[in-house]
C-alpha cells in the first residue's frame, strides 16, 4: 500500500502544469499584438498623403550693381553732370573734391572699400557706391534700406557701409581734426577771443547735447535714462568749439588735471578756462554766468558771457542740421558704432569748415556795439527775480501777465 500510494503522488507531481512557461507564453503573445499595432499605425501612416507644408527659401533680389554705379557716377562725378555742384553739395553735405579725397584714403588703406567679388563671382559694389550709402545715411538720418532702390544696396550692406565708414573716417583723420591746440594755437585763440569778445585767457565755449538711443538694451536704460530731457534713454555728447563752427573732442583732459597750454601771452600758464552754463560745477576752467543780477556791471558781464556762448550753440545747430543722424533716436545697437558715428560726424563737420574756411569762419562781426542779450537771462524780469525800483516791478509784473 505504502509502495502504492507513493507512486501515485509521483505520477500527480509529474502532471502539474509550467507556470512559468504559461506566463513567458503570454508577455511573448501581449508583445507580439503590440509590436504588430505599431506597425501597422506606421504602415498606415505612411499610406496616407503628407501634409503639405509651405517651404520658405531665402528670397534673392536681383540688384543690378554696376548699372547702379553707372547712374550715379553719370549724375554727380563726370565732367558735365545731371546734377550741378548745388546740389552735390546739398545732398553730400560738401564738394566733390572733398568727397573723393576720403574716398581715395578709405580705398587706399581698407580692403573693404575696393572693388571686389562677391560668392559667385559678381563684382561688387564700388567705393563710391558705399561712401554714397553711408554719407546719405549720416545726412538724412533715415533707415539703412532708403537708398535700395537708387544705389542698389541691401540693408544688411547699408549698415556694415555705415559702421565701417565711420570707423576709417575716425582712424584716417582723428589725428588730424580732432587734435589738441598747440601752444601757438592756444595764443591765437585766446588773442582772437581777447579782441572779439572782451575775455582775455578764454579758448572757447563748452557745452552738451542729448541723443537718443531708440535700440538701448533693457538691462541699460537706466543707466541712460536722466528724465532731464526725455524718458527716454539719451547718450550725451560735450564738446568745445574754438571758433565760429569749428568743433573738438575729447575735452580738455589736461586742464582738467592742472596742465594748461605752455606759453601764452609770454607767461606759463597752468590753467585756462571755456564758457560754460549752469549745469556745470563750479571749476577754475569754467566761467560761468551771474543769474539774477541788478548790478550795471554784473549785467554786463552777463550779456557779454552769454553771447560769447552762442558760437557752441551755433556749433551744435549746424552739426544737427547738417547730419540728421545726430538729430533722429540712433538705432545702433553697439556703444563702440554709435561713438564712431559721433567722432565721425564731428571730424566731417572740421573737414568741411576748412574746406569752406573763408565762407564758415569769418569772425568779422556785424555788431559793432557789442553784443545783446542772450536767453533773457542778464535783464531782470518777474521769473528771475523781482526789480527793486518800484516802476522797474510794476513793469515786470505788466509783462507776466
Amino acid at each position: 500500500m505504502a509502495s502504492g500510494s507513493g507512486s501515485g503522488s509521483g505520477a500527480g507531481d509529474s502532471g502539474a502544469p509550467d507556470w512559468r512557461q504559461i506566463v513567458r507564453d503570454e508577455l511573448r503573445a501581449v508583445t507580439s499584438r503590440e509590436i504588430n499595432r505599431a506597425l501597422q499605425a506606421a504602415m498606415q501612416q505612411q499610406r496616407q498623403p503628407a501634409v503639405p507644408r509651405p517651404i520658405h527659401h531665402r528670397t534673392q533680389i536681383p540688384r543690378d550693381r554696376i548699372a547702379a554705379h553707372h547712374r550715379l557716377y553719370e549724375d554727380y562725378f563726370v565732367p558735365q553732370p545731371r546734377f550741378g555742384d548745388n546740389l552735390f553739395r546739398r545732398r553730400f553735405r560738401m564738394k566733390r573734391p572733398l568727397l573723393l579725397r576720403i574716398v581715395g584714403a578709405l580705398e587706399r588703406r581698407y580692403n573693404y572699400f575696393r572693388i571686389r567679388e562677391d560668392a559667385v563671382g559678381k563684382p561688387a559694389h564700388t567705393p563710391i557706391q558705399k561712401c554714397t550709402a553711408a554719407i546719405r545715411q549720416l545726412a538724412y538720418g533715415g533707415t539703412t534700406d532708403m537708398f535700395d532702390e537708387y544705389l542698389h544696396i541691401g540693408e544688411s550692406t547699408a549698415r556694415e557701409c555705415l559702421v565701417f565708414f565711420c570707423q576709417g573716417i575716425r582712424e584716417i583723420f582723428g589725428d588730424t581734426y580732432l587734435q589738441k591746440p598747440t601752444p601757438q594755437d592756444c595764443q591765437d585763440l585766446m588773442n582772437m577771443h581777447r579782441a572779439q569778445h572782451g575775455f582775455p585767457g578764454m579758448l572757447g565755449s563748452i557745452d552738451c547735447m542729448h541723443w537718443g538711443w531708440k535700440n538701448c538694451p533693457s538691462a541699460w536704460k537706466g543707466l541712460y535714462t536722466t528724465g532731464f530731457k526725455s524718458k527716454h534713454p539719451t547718450i550725451v555728447l560735450e564738446a568745445t568749439v574754438r571758433t565760429t563752427t569749428s568743433m573738438s573732442s575729447p575735452l580738455f583732459n589736461d586742464q582738467e588735471l592742472g596742465v594748461g597750454p605752455a606759453v601764452a601771452n609770454g607767461n606759463q600758464h597752468n590753467m585756462s578756462y571755456y564758457l560754460a552754463d549752469g549745469i556745470y560745477p563750479m571749476w577754475p576752467i569754467f566761467v560761468k554766468t551771474i543769474r539774477c543780477v541788478v548790478e550795471d556791471k554784473k549785467k554786463y558781464f552777463a550779456s557779454r558771457q552769454e553771447a560769447a556762448r552762442k558760437d557752441v550753440e551755433r556749433a551744435f545747430g549746424v552739426l544737427q542740421s547738417r547730419w540728421t543722424i545726430v538729430r533722429v533716436p540712433s538705432r545702433l545697437w553697439h556703444m563702440e558704432c554709435i561713438a564712431d558715428v559721433m567722432y565721425a560726424c564731428i571730424i566731417l563737420h572740421n573737414m568741411i569748415v576748412e574746406d569752406e574756411a573763408a565762407a564758415l569762419a569769418d569772425w568779422a562781426s556785424d555788431d559793432d556795439d557789442g553784443a545783446g542779450l542772450s536767453h533773457g537771462v542778464a535783464s531782470p524780469s518777474g521769473r528771475m527775480g523781482v526789480p527793486h525800483e518800484r516802476a522797474k516791478r510794476v513793469r515786470a509784473f505788466g509783462d507776466m501777465r
